[in-house]
């Protein structure tokens, strides 16, 4: 990682440099290596691949990138009036801020890969080949992630891998299955080259080449490749479980044996100030990025049964017996945060404050302030207490993108869609659900293929909550339209209210809760109404400045 930062910090200083000199127009561009000089030497190399590293660090409407997406999904809501929240509506058009960023920044990144790609070929000869093959290999690698990504939000998009003149400019939309075919290529064509597990915190290794390649071809139906490419990270055995789930996701997962990648900060280069958006307002934070009920009942009881078929369920203490991950991934009522238990029914009108050994009662800001959580819930998850108070809106932890876990459940997903239900299916769902800071039982077997493919739907969202995959999910299962519309619910808060629903909400197989049974459903808090149109939202707009600038682009349906 350090030496990683240490290249971000030269490029910064070059680009300061460059801007204090009048003739700074007239000279070699300081940000990457020149297009006169053609990459002179090793260093020019490592600064041009580092600068396709930073693009990791966007945060679109203040949240970081990766996460957000989540704030649109029926796991989330982002209280902001921005792009996300127009998106989790149904009301995005191609002039929304937040769909449109992603276009330009991931083609920023594209472009600088293709200026390596397209220029660095005769520096091979004056290096040591093996670490120029690293090099490029993994911005070749962030390439194809990027174009991952655009080929799942927008579609068809224009495919172009060498840099272009500006009379080529007008580059037409290639179909989308003919980018994911380059996506796969490169990553299988440079996973060769990168070493299985990274001495440097926060670079690309063929470790995040197979997770990539599954997460891919899972995402695009291409079963068998993401079965194989799981497999062949599982087997490898570089990586492993960690019994501590929820420490994965804090300063310590740096050195967890889950993890594959994180996106790496440092203060005084780059920060994110998630636990800003996550934290409560005792805890200085601003509570902006809140989960809604539903994703709170999808979490089972003990017994592994849903909260509407469990013995052990009591609705007036809702979060007592309940899955691990529930208060691992949430912040939910009664529960510690920081140095204050978190209460927000506005009858609470005070809580316990921790001080040392003692606690003492003080005014509980959170059950009346105008800007703390409307849902009644926090996410716990990728914030470290350790921020508080300092780094509270300046965290330098780093933040997961890649994990175990993820590969695991990618390869029982692909299994089952190829009915291939043997015990390894059983295995990699039954090593998450066993792990020691978890404990829930295990999937017994014998299950069918229906059954299963319901086991591994509900689990991804209990395991992976809020890591920036349930967007996608609900979308490459077409289950958006009823999921999505309808109002988005916070806990019941009503004056005089007990501030708990008089029964538990009926759940789907896939953990997705119904309140129409529930008596006092009236009672729960309304965020808003949101709405899906499948006819048009499962693909995002082309933005308008794009379409206007390349005549060649069509939009979308439906914008």
């Amino acid at each position: 990682m350090i030496k990683l930062i240490k290249y971000i910090c030269t490029v910064s200083l070059l680009i300061f440099i460059q801007s204090c000199d009048d003739d700074y127009l007239n000279r070699l561009p300081l940000d990457s290596p020149s297009s006169e000089t053609f990459f002179a030497n090793e260093t020019e190399l490592e600064m041009a691949v580092t600068g396709v590293y930073n693009r990791l660090w966007y945060k679109p409407n203040n949240a970081v990138w990766f996460l957000s997406f989540d704030f649109a999904s029926d796991d989330g809501w982002d209280r902001n009036g921005s792009g996300i929240q127009a998106l989790g509506r149904g009301e995005q058009n191609a002039d929304n801020d937040y769909t449109n960023g992603f276009w330009g920044r991931f083609y920023q990144a594209i472009n600088r890969v293709n200026y390596i790609t397209s220029g660095a070929e005769e520096l091979r000869e004056k290096m040591d080949p093996a670490k120029y093959d690293r090099l490029v290999g993994e911005a070749r690698f962030l390439r194809a992630y990027f174009y991952a990504y655009l080929a799942e939000l927008y579609g068809d998009v224009p495919l172009v891998t060498t840099t272009l003149a500006l009379e080529e400019a007008q580059t037409p939309r290639t179909p989308k299955s003919e980018v994911i075919d380059f996506v796969l290529a490169e990553m299988n064509d440079v996973k060769e080259y990168l070493p299985l597990d990274a001495s440097e915190k926060g670079r690309v290794t063929k470790g995040t080449v197979l997770a990539m390649i599954s997460r891919v071809a899972l995402w695009n139906e291409r079963w068998q490749e993401a079965a194989a490419a799981a497999k062949e990270l599982i087997d490898s055995e570089a990586y492993h479980i960690d019994p501590d789930y929820s420490g994965m996701f804090t300063f310590s997962g740096d050195n967890s044996p889950e993890v594959i990648m994180r996106i790496q900060f440092l203060r005084g280069v780059e920060t994110h100030n998630t636990p800003r958006d996550f934290l409560s307002r005792m805890a200085l934070g601003h509570s902006n990025k809140k989960p809604p009920q539903n994703f709170v009942d999808t979490f089972d009881c003990i017994d592994g049964l849903p909260i509407d078929k469990s013995p052990l369920y009591n609705p007036q203490r809702p979060f007592e017996n309940r899955d691990p991950r529930l208060g691992h991934t949430l912040v939910v009522p009664g529960s510690r945060l920081v140095n204050w238990i978190f209460e927000t029914h506005r009858d609470s009108t005070q809580t316990w404050e921790y001080r040392g050994d003692d606690r003492v009662r003080v005014p509980n800001i959170e059950a009346q302030h105008a800007y703390a959580s409307f849902t009644g819930y926090l996410y716990r998850k990728h914030v470290d207490v350790a921020d508080y108070p300092t780094n509270v809106g300046a965290s330098d932890q780093n933040l997961t993108i890649f994990r175990l876990g993820e590969v695991l459940l990618n390869y029982a997903e692909a299994k089952v869609e190829l009915n291939e239900l043997d015990a390894s299916v059983y295995e990699a769902l039954n090593s998450l659900r066993g792990r020691e800071s978890v404990q829930m039982p295990a999937v017994a077997s014998g299950k069918s293929q229906d059954e299963l493919r319901n086991i591994v739907r509900k689990e991804r969202r209990s395991e992976l909550g809020i890591e920036g995959f349930r967007y996608f999910d609900i979308r490459r299962w077409k289950i958006a339209e009823q999921v999505i519309p309808g109002p988005l619910r916070g806990r019941v808060n009503r004056y005089g209210e007990g501030g708990w629903l008089n029964e538990p909400p009926m759940i789907d197989p896939i953990g997705t809760p119904n309140y129409d049974n529930v008596s006092n459903a009236d009672a729960m808090v309304v965020i808003e109404t949101r709405a899906f149109n499948p006819t048009r939202d499962y693909l995002w707009p082309i933005p308008r400045i794009e379409l206007e600038t390349n005549t060649t682009l069509t939009q979308n349906p439906g914008y």
